[in-house]
Protein backbone atom coordinates (compact mmCIF):
# COMPACT_ATOMS: atom_id res chain seq x y z
CA UNK A 1 0.00 0.00 0.00
CA UNK A 2 2.73 2.31 0.74
CA UNK A 3 4.64 1.53 -2.62
CA UNK A 4 1.50 2.14 -4.25
CA UNK A 5 0.78 5.64 -2.75
CA UNK A 6 4.71 6.95 -2.89
CA UNK A 7 4.33 6.06 -6.82
CA UNK A 8 1.40 7.63 -7.40
CA UNK A 9 3.05 10.35 -5.61
CA UNK A 10 5.65 10.92 -7.78
CA UNK A 11 4.03 10.88 -10.76
CA UNK A 12 1.68 12.87 -9.77
CA UNK A 13 4.22 15.69 -8.81
CA UNK A 14 6.03 17.53 -11.62
CA UNK A 15 9.52 18.13 -10.21
CA UNK A 16 10.22 14.41 -9.13
CA UNK A 17 7.89 13.27 -12.68
CA UNK A 18 10.74 15.29 -14.44
CA UNK A 19 13.80 13.41 -11.88
CA UNK A 20 12.08 10.14 -13.10
CA UNK A 21 11.64 11.19 -16.75
CA UNK A 22 15.69 11.70 -16.60
CA UNK A 23 16.59 8.64 -14.74
CA UNK A 24 14.57 6.91 -17.60
CA UNK A 25 16.80 8.42 -20.13
CA UNK A 26 19.79 8.07 -18.59
CA UNK A 27 18.92 4.17 -18.25
CA UNK A 28 18.29 4.11 -22.19
CA UNK A 29 21.64 6.31 -22.97
CA UNK A 30 23.37 3.58 -20.45
CA UNK A 31 21.87 0.68 -22.15
CA UNK A 32 22.09 2.09 -25.86
CA UNK A 33 26.13 2.75 -24.11
CA UNK A 34 26.74 -0.42 -24.06
CA UNK A 35 24.76 -1.85 -26.84
CA UNK A 36 27.01 0.06 -28.85
CA UNK A 37 30.22 -1.26 -26.57
CA UNK A 38 28.95 -4.83 -26.79
CA UNK A 39 28.69 -4.36 -31.10
CA UNK A 40 32.59 -2.99 -31.28
CA UNK A 41 31.08 0.19 -33.20
CA UNK A 42 34.08 2.44 -32.15
CA UNK A 43 37.13 -0.46 -32.74
CA UNK A 44 35.22 -1.14 -35.80
CA UNK A 45 35.56 2.31 -37.02
CA UNK A 46 39.19 3.02 -35.92
CA UNK A 47 40.10 -0.10 -37.88
CA UNK A 48 38.17 0.73 -40.75
CA UNK A 49 40.18 4.36 -40.78
CA UNK A 50 43.67 2.24 -39.67
CA UNK A 51 42.76 -0.14 -42.70
CA UNK A 52 42.13 2.58 -45.48
CA UNK A 53 45.08 5.33 -44.47
CA UNK A 54 45.34 6.42 -47.94
CA UNK A 55 41.94 7.04 -48.27
CA UNK A 56 41.27 8.58 -45.13
CA UNK A 57 44.50 11.58 -46.37
CA UNK A 58 42.48 11.79 -49.66
CA UNK A 59 38.95 12.27 -48.18
CA UNK A 60 40.89 14.96 -45.45
CA UNK A 61 42.41 16.57 -48.51
CA UNK A 62 39.40 17.06 -50.43
CA UNK A 63 37.29 18.58 -47.18
CA UNK A 64 40.70 20.91 -46.82
CA UNK A 65 40.41 21.85 -50.22
CA UNK A 66 36.90 22.12 -50.59
CA UNK A 67 36.77 24.41 -47.57
CA UNK A 68 39.52 26.72 -49.25
CA UNK A 69 37.18 27.45 -52.21
CA UNK A 70 34.33 27.81 -50.62
CA UNK A 71 35.65 30.17 -48.54
CA UNK A 72 37.04 32.35 -51.58
CA UNK A 73 33.45 31.60 -53.32
CA UNK A 74 31.45 32.49 -50.21
CA UNK A 75 33.37 35.70 -49.59
CA UNK A 76 34.15 36.92 -53.03
CA UNK A 77 37.73 37.05 -52.33
CA UNK A 78 39.83 35.49 -55.22
CA UNK A 79 42.89 36.00 -52.95
CA UNK A 80 42.08 33.00 -50.46
CA UNK A 81 42.14 30.42 -53.56
CA UNK A 82 46.07 29.40 -53.41
CA UNK A 83 46.46 27.27 -56.20
CA UNK A 84 49.88 26.06 -54.59
CA UNK A 85 47.52 25.15 -51.07
CA UNK A 86 46.77 21.88 -53.43
CA UNK A 87 50.75 20.86 -53.97
CA UNK A 88 51.12 21.59 -50.11
CA UNK A 89 48.48 18.89 -49.33
CA UNK A 90 49.48 16.20 -52.06
CA UNK A 91 53.43 16.56 -50.94
CA UNK A 92 52.41 16.95 -47.15
CA UNK A 93 49.28 15.30 -46.28
CA UNK A 94 48.90 12.75 -48.96
CA UNK A 95 52.37 10.89 -50.30
CA UNK A 96 53.71 9.29 -47.29
CA UNK A 97 56.82 10.35 -47.53
CA UNK A 98 58.92 13.64 -46.86
CA UNK A 99 58.68 15.26 -50.60
CA UNK A 100 60.47 18.54 -48.78
CA UNK A 101 63.81 18.85 -46.50
CA UNK A 102 62.50 21.57 -44.14
CA UNK A 103 61.32 22.45 -40.64
CA UNK A 104 57.62 22.44 -39.84
CA UNK A 105 58.05 26.09 -38.51
CA UNK A 106 59.74 26.91 -41.52
CA UNK A 107 56.87 25.86 -43.78
CA UNK A 108 54.78 28.58 -42.29
CA UNK A 109 57.39 31.32 -42.45
CA UNK A 110 58.87 30.72 -45.83
CA UNK A 111 55.14 30.48 -47.32
CA UNK A 112 54.27 33.60 -45.29
CA UNK A 113 57.41 35.92 -46.42
CA UNK A 114 56.80 34.68 -50.12
CA UNK A 115 53.89 35.75 -50.15
CA UNK A 116 54.19 38.86 -48.31
CA UNK A 117 57.38 39.68 -50.67
CA UNK A 118 55.04 39.28 -53.82
CA UNK A 119 52.53 41.78 -52.31
CA UNK A 120 55.11 44.38 -51.57
CA UNK A 121 56.75 44.04 -55.06
CA UNK A 122 53.26 44.45 -56.95
CA UNK A 123 52.88 47.46 -54.51
CA UNK A 124 55.89 49.47 -54.09
CA UNK A 125 58.03 48.39 -57.07
CA UNK A 126 58.32 50.62 -59.79
CA UNK A 127 60.51 48.54 -61.98
CA UNK A 128 59.11 46.81 -65.49
CA UNK A 129 56.92 43.90 -64.97
CA UNK A 130 59.59 41.19 -66.16
CA UNK A 131 62.27 42.45 -63.66
CA UNK A 132 59.39 42.44 -60.92
CA UNK A 133 58.60 38.34 -61.78
CA UNK A 134 62.45 37.91 -61.67
CA UNK A 135 62.60 39.79 -58.38
CA UNK A 136 60.29 37.20 -57.05
CA UNK A 137 61.91 34.46 -58.91
CA UNK A 138 65.61 35.73 -56.78
CA UNK A 139 63.55 36.02 -53.89
CA UNK A 140 62.58 32.77 -53.22
CA UNK A 141 65.61 31.45 -54.28
CA UNK A 142 67.85 33.37 -51.98
CA UNK A 143 65.24 32.16 -48.79
CA UNK A 144 65.75 28.69 -49.77
CA UNK A 145 69.31 29.04 -49.89
CA UNK A 146 69.51 31.06 -46.78
CA UNK A 147 67.05 28.50 -44.54
CA UNK A 148 68.83 25.45 -45.75
CA UNK A 149 65.49 24.14 -46.90
CA UNK A 150 64.30 22.64 -50.21
CA UNK A 151 60.54 24.20 -50.24
CA UNK A 152 60.06 24.82 -53.57
CA UNK A 153 56.41 25.76 -53.92
CA UNK A 154 57.55 28.83 -52.28
CA UNK A 155 58.54 30.30 -55.23
CA UNK A 156 54.84 29.96 -56.62
CA UNK A 157 53.86 31.37 -53.44
CA UNK A 158 56.56 34.90 -54.12
CA UNK A 159 55.58 34.74 -58.33
CA UNK A 160 51.93 34.05 -58.29
CA UNK A 161 50.87 37.37 -56.85
CA UNK A 162 53.21 39.49 -59.29
CA UNK A 163 51.76 37.39 -62.43
CA UNK A 164 48.32 38.06 -61.53
CA UNK A 165 49.02 42.23 -59.90
CA UNK A 166 47.63 41.20 -56.66
CA UNK A 167 47.70 43.81 -53.94
CA UNK A 168 45.44 42.85 -51.68
CA UNK A 169 46.86 41.95 -47.85
CA UNK A 170 44.32 38.90 -48.17
CA UNK A 171 46.45 37.09 -49.92
CA UNK A 172 49.59 36.64 -47.23
CA UNK A 173 46.47 36.35 -44.47
CA UNK A 174 45.28 33.45 -46.66
CA UNK A 175 48.93 31.47 -47.34
CA UNK A 176 49.61 32.16 -43.80
CA UNK A 177 46.66 30.73 -42.43
CA UNK A 178 46.33 27.48 -44.87
CA UNK A 179 49.70 27.01 -43.87
CA UNK A 180 49.20 26.70 -40.67
CA UNK A 181 46.15 24.11 -41.48
CA UNK A 182 48.51 21.91 -43.19
CA UNK A 183 51.03 21.54 -41.00
CA UNK A 184 48.19 21.14 -38.10
CA UNK A 185 46.45 18.64 -39.78
CA UNK A 186 49.96 16.77 -40.54
CA UNK A 187 50.71 16.50 -37.03
CA UNK A 188 47.21 15.31 -36.16
CA UNK A 189 47.15 12.71 -38.70
CA UNK A 190 51.00 11.17 -37.82
CA UNK A 191 49.83 11.23 -33.72
CA UNK A 192 46.81 9.02 -35.08
CA UNK A 193 48.82 6.86 -37.23
CA UNK A 194 47.12 7.78 -40.57
CA UNK A 195 50.40 8.97 -41.96
CA UNK A 196 53.72 7.96 -41.09
CA UNK A 197 56.18 10.08 -39.10
CA UNK A 198 58.37 11.90 -40.87
CA UNK A 199 62.46 11.88 -40.15
CA UNK A 200 64.20 15.22 -38.71
CA UNK A 201 65.42 17.13 -42.11
CA UNK A 202 68.84 17.11 -43.09
CA UNK A 203 70.50 20.27 -42.07
CA UNK A 204 73.03 20.84 -45.53
CA UNK A 205 74.67 23.95 -45.44
CA UNK A 206 74.30 24.94 -49.20
CA UNK A 207 78.21 24.82 -51.27
CA UNK A 208 78.75 27.06 -54.03
CA UNK A 209 77.56 24.83 -56.70
CA UNK A 210 74.44 25.53 -55.10
CA UNK A 211 74.59 29.34 -55.43
CA UNK A 212 76.15 28.80 -59.12
CA UNK A 213 73.00 26.54 -59.87
CA UNK A 214 70.41 29.49 -58.83
CA UNK A 215 71.99 31.88 -60.88
CA UNK A 216 71.89 29.53 -63.72
CA UNK A 217 68.44 29.44 -63.12
CA UNK A 218 67.83 32.77 -62.52
CA UNK A 219 68.84 33.64 -66.20
CA UNK A 220 67.19 30.95 -68.01
CA UNK A 221 63.76 32.23 -66.05
CA UNK A 222 64.54 35.48 -66.61
CA UNK A 223 65.00 34.97 -70.27
CA UNK A 224 61.67 33.13 -70.90
CA UNK A 225 59.81 35.54 -68.71
CA UNK A 226 61.26 38.13 -71.17
CA UNK A 227 60.37 35.90 -74.26
CA UNK A 228 56.71 35.38 -72.40
CA UNK A 229 55.86 38.74 -71.65
CA UNK A 230 57.11 39.91 -74.64
CA UNK A 231 54.90 37.45 -76.83
CA UNK A 232 52.14 38.55 -74.96
CA UNK A 233 52.08 34.47 -73.43
CA UNK A 234 52.20 34.72 -69.88
CA UNK A 235 50.93 31.49 -69.39
CA UNK A 236 54.21 29.91 -71.00
CA UNK A 237 55.38 30.89 -67.31
CA UNK A 238 52.85 29.71 -64.94
CA UNK A 239 54.68 28.92 -61.34
CA UNK A 240 53.47 25.50 -61.20
CA UNK A 241 56.26 25.57 -64.40
CA UNK A 242 58.86 27.39 -62.35
CA UNK A 243 58.31 25.12 -59.58
CA UNK A 244 58.89 21.61 -61.99
CA UNK A 245 61.62 23.73 -63.35
CA UNK A 246 63.79 23.84 -59.96
CA UNK A 247 62.24 20.73 -58.62
CA UNK A 248 63.49 18.73 -61.70
CA UNK A 249 67.12 20.42 -61.26
CA UNK A 250 67.58 20.32 -57.46
CA UNK A 251 65.22 17.29 -56.35
CA UNK A 252 66.98 13.67 -55.96
CA UNK A 253 63.46 12.70 -56.58
CA UNK A 254 62.88 9.83 -59.18
CA UNK A 255 60.37 11.71 -60.98
CA UNK A 256 63.47 13.87 -62.75
CA UNK A 257 64.42 11.17 -64.65
CA UNK A 258 61.17 10.66 -66.26
CA UNK A 259 60.68 14.22 -68.42
CA UNK A 260 57.37 12.42 -70.67
CA UNK A 261 55.14 11.70 -67.79
CA UNK A 262 56.16 14.42 -65.87
CA UNK A 263 55.03 16.77 -69.00
CA UNK A 264 52.03 14.38 -69.39
CA UNK A 265 51.14 15.29 -65.92
CA UNK A 266 51.31 18.86 -66.41
CA UNK A 267 49.42 19.06 -69.71
CA UNK A 268 46.52 16.64 -67.70
CA UNK A 269 46.26 18.78 -65.25
CA UNK A 270 46.30 22.00 -67.18
CA UNK A 271 43.71 20.75 -69.67
CA UNK A 272 41.47 19.60 -67.03
CA UNK A 273 41.44 22.50 -64.65
CA UNK A 274 40.74 24.75 -67.65
CA UNK A 275 37.98 22.51 -69.01
CA UNK A 276 35.94 21.86 -66.03
CA UNK A 277 36.73 25.59 -65.16
CA UNK A 278 35.29 26.54 -68.45
CA UNK A 279 32.33 24.30 -68.80
CA UNK A 280 31.11 23.57 -65.35
CA UNK A 281 31.63 27.17 -64.00
CA UNK A 282 31.16 29.51 -67.20
CA UNK A 283 28.88 27.49 -69.25
CA UNK A 284 26.67 25.42 -66.57
CA UNK A 285 27.11 28.24 -64.11
CA UNK A 286 28.18 25.12 -61.21
CA UNK A 287 29.34 26.28 -57.86
CA UNK A 288 33.52 26.72 -57.97
CA UNK A 289 33.17 24.55 -54.70
CA UNK A 290 31.67 21.78 -56.80
CA UNK A 291 34.23 22.27 -59.79
CA UNK A 292 37.24 22.32 -57.41
CA UNK A 293 36.22 19.26 -56.05
CA UNK A 294 35.64 17.35 -59.28
CA UNK A 295 39.09 18.78 -60.30
CA UNK A 296 40.73 17.32 -57.08
CA UNK A 297 39.13 14.23 -57.32
CA UNK A 298 40.21 13.31 -60.75
CA UNK A 299 43.37 14.50 -59.89
CA UNK A 300 43.70 11.81 -57.46
CA UNK A 301 42.24 8.96 -59.41
CA UNK A 302 45.18 9.77 -61.79
CA UNK A 303 47.41 9.63 -59.09
CA UNK A 304 46.49 6.51 -58.09
CA UNK A 305 45.57 4.93 -61.51
CA UNK A 306 49.26 5.71 -62.30
CA UNK A 307 50.89 5.06 -59.03
CA UNK A 308 52.64 8.37 -59.24
CA UNK A 309 52.42 12.07 -57.70
CA UNK A 310 53.25 15.11 -59.11
CA UNK A 311 52.80 18.26 -56.60
CA UNK A 312 53.07 21.08 -59.22
CA UNK A 313 50.47 19.35 -61.19
CA UNK A 314 47.63 20.11 -58.59
CA UNK A 315 48.82 23.30 -58.08
CA UNK A 316 49.01 23.59 -62.07
CA UNK A 317 44.92 22.30 -62.01
CA UNK A 318 44.05 25.25 -59.99
CA UNK A 319 45.18 27.94 -61.81
CA UNK A 320 42.18 28.25 -64.35
CA UNK A 321 40.29 29.40 -61.63
CA UNK A 322 42.00 32.68 -60.78
CA UNK A 323 42.30 33.62 -64.60
CA UNK A 324 39.68 35.78 -66.50
CA UNK A 325 37.40 34.22 -68.87
CA UNK A 326 39.18 35.64 -71.84
CA UNK A 327 41.85 33.64 -73.32
CA UNK A 328 41.40 31.04 -71.08
CA UNK A 329 41.30 28.54 -73.86
CA UNK A 330 44.73 28.96 -74.48
CA UNK A 331 45.96 28.11 -71.29
CA UNK A 332 46.64 24.23 -71.99
CA UNK A 333 48.61 24.90 -75.09
CA UNK A 334 50.72 27.71 -73.65
CA UNK A 335 51.63 25.55 -70.43
CA UNK A 336 52.52 22.58 -72.43
CA UNK A 337 54.79 24.45 -74.55
CA UNK A 338 56.24 26.12 -71.26
CA UNK A 339 56.46 22.69 -69.80
CA UNK A 340 58.49 21.61 -72.28
CA UNK A 341 60.78 24.43 -72.75
CA UNK A 342 61.58 24.15 -68.89
CA UNK A 343 61.59 20.22 -68.91
CA UNK A 344 63.89 20.21 -72.45
CA UNK A 345 66.33 23.06 -70.41
CA UNK A 346 66.40 20.61 -66.91
CA UNK A 347 67.46 18.02 -69.15
CA UNK A 348 69.97 19.30 -71.12
CA UNK A 349 71.69 21.99 -69.65
CA UNK A 350 71.55 20.57 -65.36
CA UNK A 351 71.26 16.72 -66.25
CA UNK A 352 72.85 16.65 -69.51
CA UNK A 353 71.19 13.65 -71.08
CA UNK A 354 73.07 14.07 -74.51
CA UNK A 355 75.79 11.92 -72.58
CA UNK A 356 73.31 9.30 -71.99
CA UNK A 357 73.23 5.87 -73.23
CA UNK A 358 70.08 4.90 -75.55
CA UNK A 359 68.86 2.56 -73.59
CA UNK A 360 68.75 5.08 -70.79
CA UNK A 361 67.01 7.51 -73.25
CA UNK A 362 64.38 4.96 -73.67
CA UNK A 363 63.40 4.62 -70.09
CA UNK A 364 63.30 7.91 -69.29
CA UNK A 365 61.07 8.81 -72.61
CA UNK A 366 58.67 6.21 -71.70
CA UNK A 367 55.59 6.58 -69.59
CA UNK A 368 55.55 4.60 -66.61
CA UNK A 369 52.30 3.22 -67.68
CA UNK A 370 53.11 2.20 -71.10
CA UNK A 371 56.35 0.38 -70.24
CA UNK A 372 54.82 -1.30 -67.24
CA UNK A 373 52.32 -2.92 -70.28
CA UNK A 374 55.40 -3.30 -72.37
CA UNK A 375 56.70 -5.54 -69.24
CA UNK A 376 53.64 -7.75 -68.89
CA UNK A 377 53.44 -8.39 -72.54
CA UNK A 378 56.94 -9.66 -72.29
CA UNK A 379 56.29 -11.74 -69.13
CA UNK A 380 53.20 -13.27 -70.86
CA UNK A 381 54.98 -14.29 -74.07
CA UNK A 382 57.80 -15.84 -71.58
CA UNK A 383 55.14 -17.99 -69.59
CA UNK A 384 53.89 -19.38 -72.86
Amino acid sequence: ILYSFFTKFCIQNSFIKKATQGFQRAKIAKKFHNTAVSLNFVPKIQNYIMEHRKLTRYLISLVMILMMVGLAEWTNEKEILFPEMTALIIGLLIIDKRVWNVKRWQIILLMTLGAVAGICIVRYSPLPYVVNLCAAFVFAGASLLISRATLIPLISACVLPVLLHTESIVYPIAVFSMSVSVVLVQIILEKCGIRKRMPKPVDRKPGKEDIIRWLILFCFVGALAELAVGMDYPYLILPPLMVTFVEMVNSKAGFRNRPTQVFLFLTTAATLGTVLQIVGHHHLHLPESIVALTIAAILFLIFEWTGKYFAPAGALAFIPMLLPKENLGWLPLEASIGAALFITIAMVVFQKCYKWNRAQLIFCATPTLLREYMNRKKRKKQIE
